[in-house]
């Protein structure tokens, strides 16, 4: 949860990706400096960037085999400090969950996922099938008809618990017109060249 630790709506600039889906001099950035020119990045990772839709469907659609997501850890935490893009507050208690998606016919990891999910807001048959890791998030959202709002709220450069360069993006979804979910995805930069 740390990692969403003092970012928020004071962030300077506007949220990458907002809308549009081209920015012609824009870049990826890691902690260090290190710059990747968003033109350099294979097209369909930058597809994966700025796709507001269920990233499982894309991958299957594109690598043409079915994912599944693999739930690695999932645990109750309380906040130690306030995360603004959700609404979180110190003490709040919120369901972390590290997952990842895989290709069932090749067992290719085509991607990382973090999420931070705020449970007490949303419903009940909804928290009960998203704690039981029934399916993943995003067609948990579609097969329950909830409407909701995906926004990207950051991208960048980091590295995947391999090590491996990952291209990342963070961004929330909100659910009865309430911030619940952050999601930051990790998407290893080789496997997309």
């Amino acid at each position: 949860m740390h990692r969403y630790y003092g970012r928020g709506p004071s962030a300077p600039g506007e949220p990458p990706f907002r809308c549009d889906g081209f920015a012609r001099a824009g870049e990826v950035v890691d902690s260090t400096g290190e710059r990747i020119a968003l033109s350099q990045l294979p097209a369909f990772l930058r597809a994966l960037l700025v796709t507001d839709g269920t990233v499982t469907k894309i991958l299957e659609a594109y690598f043409w085999e079915p994912v599944v997501v693999d739930t690695l850890e999932q645990r109750f935490e309380d906040a130690q400090e306030p995360v603004p893009w959700l609404g979180v507050e110190r003490g709040d208690p919120c369901l972390i969950r590290d997952a990842q998606l895989r290709g069932t016919d090749s067992g290719r990891r085509f991607a990382e996922a973090f999420s931070l999910i705020r449970t007490q807001l949303i419903p009940p048959d909804f928290r009960r099938r998203l704690i039981d890791r029934e399916i993943g998030i995003g067609v948990l959202i579609r097969d329950s008809g909830l409407e909701s709002y995906r926004e990207v709220l950051d991208v960048g450069l980091d590295r995947t618990a391999d090590g491996e360069t990952a291209v990342f993006r963070t961004y929330r979804i909100t659910i009865d017109h309430r911030p619940v979910i952050l999601i930051t995805e990790y998407f290893p930069v080789a496997l997309y060249r």
